[in-house]
């Protein structure tokens, strides 16, 4: 298989696509889990007042 360097270079390339956007994505999560926890902490002091 003459082509199968060109093939290899694809593979790696979407898979460190994939890789890039599984991190991207478990960044974005744990921002939104500490938007949500500031949030849950504002409402639970504007019940106390």
């Amino acid at each position: 298989m003459e082509n199968g360097g060109y093939l290899f270079a694809a593979f790696a390339v979407v898979w460190a696509g994939v890789f890039a956007y599984a991190l991207f994505l478990s960044n974005k999560q744990g921002k939104l889990r500490q938007e949500i926890s500031l949030l849950k902490a504002k409402l639970e002091e504007k019940g106390t007042e």
